[in-house]
């Protein structure tokens, strides 16, 4: 009958990629499986991505078909290019993991670009050290060894010695074994496993070409706040994108570059020889004593006030409600409705050095470091580029700190490099969290009794 030939036709054609690049392909799903384990967090509740094993099929299957359709010669350096590419990511994804807590990220691309030879000899003496081959770096090196021997002792009977590779020419042979008798049942459930990934991954393959496309690293970090947004769930993934991401933030950082150049101040009265901005984030006014809160929260900054010493402001409106975006937009004096971009214009530091301010920039959030996230890159890369630093700073902090009373510190450590007029720029970490994990065990002033007639709506362990 025509339409079992159909079937039967579809069936083979499904089974091809497979039939052909067998080895390739299991040893490129074990691969995937391998790293996802290795880069788990060992923290409660932490799991692994739900959807792994159907759209990590999924993307081995078409890795193979590519192979399959491709020339035999120009399949062959293909191959081995995907090999290359693969076993790479996944060892320097599960290294970085081991060693800084975290997978590939934009800023450790940024700061590999910005490594000389030197620091690179350095960094490999120090951190690349036998101990790698017993952590999880191990496991991906241990497959591709495997792989290697599999390999030699099929393409190359003779070059290693049988005893060695007993394991690998029973494995080759049992699962060739396996295939042939198996063939219509395993053409099935391949088919079945096709059509279910390709439902289940759906989403997350839109979700990472809306997260690939983005025009700005702004609008590719907006897309990240998203509840469904990608999860880039493997290496190659994760470098990919830490690629495309540099190159977003490279193209204003040169249209940042070229405004600075071109700025010029014709004239300064230095009426205020000293300037401090304390920039303090997600601060809540309605619960600020200053702006009306029953509770004396900000005694210290109302003394102040009282002084003429601090100025407070009421009718200030935020542009975004993310602080990367909000950041870009201190730091730059474009205004919202103004033509082009927020890179356009003068980064307002820049201004002030060239009206002869010695400006010190000290944050507590956006100094670059390997497993910065997303949305402190976004917000920090311009700051962090070695031109627009210069720019911008005569002096900058050098270490982030659990408290933001610790920038004092710094500070003190700057200021023998002050002059007769400075800016002083304090970039505080904000309290995004619970209060108790911003402010040291002695500073505790308030208890919940003192909110029973406040909040009488609250039980013990809410107030």
């Amino acid at each position: 009958m025509k339409w079992l030939k159909t079937i039967r036709r579809l069936l083979q054609l499904v089974m091809m990629p497979l039939r052909r690049n067998w080895s390739f392909f299991v040893f490129m799903y074990l691969l995937g499986c391998v790293t996802a384990w290795a880069t788990l967090p060992n923290m409660r509740g932490v799991k692994l991505y739900g959807n792994l094993y159907p759209e990590l099929f999924l993307d081995v299957y078409v890795l193979a078909a590519i192979l399959t359709v491709l020339p035999h010669k120009v399949r062959i350096w293909v191959r081995g290019v995907f090999y290359v590419a693969l076993y790479m990511a996944s060892i320097v994804d599960v290294y970085c993991f081991v060693k800084f807590q975290s997978t590939l990220t934009p800023t450790m691309l940024l700061l590999v670009g910005e490594t000389d030879t030197r620091e690179a000899s350095e960094f490999l003496s120090s951190c690349v050290s036998p101990d790698i081959l017993l952590s999880n770096v191990g496991w991906v090196l241990m497959l591709l060894l495997i792989h290697i021997l599999m390999t030699l002792r099929l393409r190359f009977p003779h070059f290693i010695p049988k005893d060695w590779c007993r394991l690998v020419r029973s494995i080759h042979a049992r699962g060739i074994y396996f295939m042939r008798r198996v063939r219509p049942v395993t053409e099935v459930a391949v088919l079945v496993m096709l059509v279910v990934s390709i439902v289940l991954s759906a989403h997350n393959k839109a979700a990472t070409f809306k997260l690939m496309t983005g025009k700005t690293i702004g609008e590719v970090e907006h897309t990240l706040t998203e509840s469904k947004h990608a999860v880039l769930y493997q290496p190659i993934y994760r470098l990919v994108f830490s690629v495309y991401a540099n190159t977003l933030t490279a193209k204003q950082v040169d249209r940042l570059v070229a405004t600075v150049d071109k700025v010029k101040v014709d004239s300064c009265s230095f009426r205020s020889p000293n300037i401090i901005l304390i920039i303090g984030e997600s601060y809540n006014r309605h619960h600020s004593s200053q702006y009306g809160y029953v509770m004396p929260t900000t005694p210290r900054q109302q003394k102040m006030e009282k002084r003429g010493r601090l100025v407070k402001y009421t009718d200030v409106v935020s542009p975004w409600n993310l602080t990367s975006f909000v950041f870009k937009h201190i730091f730059s004096t474009y205004t919202v409705g103004d033509k082009g971009e927020w890179c356009d214009y003068p980064l307002f530091p820049a201004v002030f050095r060239k009206a002869g301010y010695h400006v010190t920039f000290i944050t507590n959030q956006f100094l670059p470091k390997a497993k910065e996230a997303v949305y402190d890159f976004s917000g920090g890369f311009f700051l962090n580029n070695p031109k627009l630093s210069a720019a911008q700073f005569d002096s900058r902090n050098t270490k982030l700190h659990e408290f933001d009373e610790d920038l004092l510190r710094d500070y003190d450590e700057l200021q023998s490099q002050n002059r007769d007029n400075n800016l002083i720029i304090f970039h505080l970490l904000g309290q995004h969290v619970q209060y108790r994990q911003r402010s040291p065990k002695d500073r505790k002033k308030f208890k919940g009794d003192d909110y029973k007639e406040l909040k009488p709506n609250l039980n013990a362990r809410e107030r």
